[in-house]
């Protein structure tokens, strides 16, 4: 069974996963799949670095350069796109056939934007992690490097996660206690699988 883990920006989607990794269940992070693409040799860098040499630093795709490059030039996310999706949905497909060799119950498919991509058919539960708006706004602002205007242009690209509540088979809350919502992603995972959480 594909769990697809998704969530607006700082949201809480990586710790949940995290909690997740900590119940033995496997996750697949497309971030993390995009951070080993960047990386100098990856096979998106040596593409991206043909096409704008200039977001390169030491061989590796400058993730800051990437960013404001993208916010001053609405054709250059579309080209990252086309070579990237690609090759991360190859690491997916790499993941789930794994599993499903191995047998493995449940597996989580961290897909930041699972519905503004169209992936929700990709996966067969649906979990979205949730916080309150000033939450969200107040653990966002404290990144590196993140600034108001460039947090309102990541939002603007991002479904209101009032909808993705709504399309949710599960919402898991996150302005609570790291305890508790771990708690609340053991009792989705007795629900889905019983056999598996005996122990947790």
């Amino acid at each position: 069974m594909i769990i697809g883990l998704t969530g607006s920006i700082a949201m809480g989607k990586s710790a949940t996963a995290d909690m997740f990794r900590q119940l033995k269940i496997p996750v697949f992070d497309a971030d993390q799949a995009v951070h080993q693409l960047y990386a100098k040799g990856g096979e998106a860098a040596i593409k991206i670095a043909e096409l704008y040499p200039d977001v390169m630093l030491n061989g590796a795709v400058d993730r800051s350069r990437l960013a404001s490059k993208i916010a001053n030039d609405e054709t250059v996310l579309p080209e990252i796109e086309k070579i990237v999706h690609p090759m991360v949905g190859a690491l997916e497909k790499q993941f789930i056939s794994t599993h499903q060799k191995a047998g493995t119950k449940l597996i989580v498919m961290d897909i930041p934007l699972l519905f503004e991509a169209g992936r929700t058919e990709d996966v067969d539960i649906i979990v979205v992690v949730s916080a309150t708006l000033q939450q969200q706004r107040e653990r966002a602002l404290k990144r590196p490097g993140m600034t108001a205007e460039k947090l309102d242009f990541i939002l603007a690209r991002q479904m209101p996660d009032d909808q993705k509540r709504a399309r949710a088979d599960y919402v898991i809350k996150t302005d609570i206690s790291l305890e508790d919502t771990f708690e609340q992603v053991k009792d989705m995972v007795r629900e889905l699988d019983p056999a598996g959480i005996a122990d947790a």
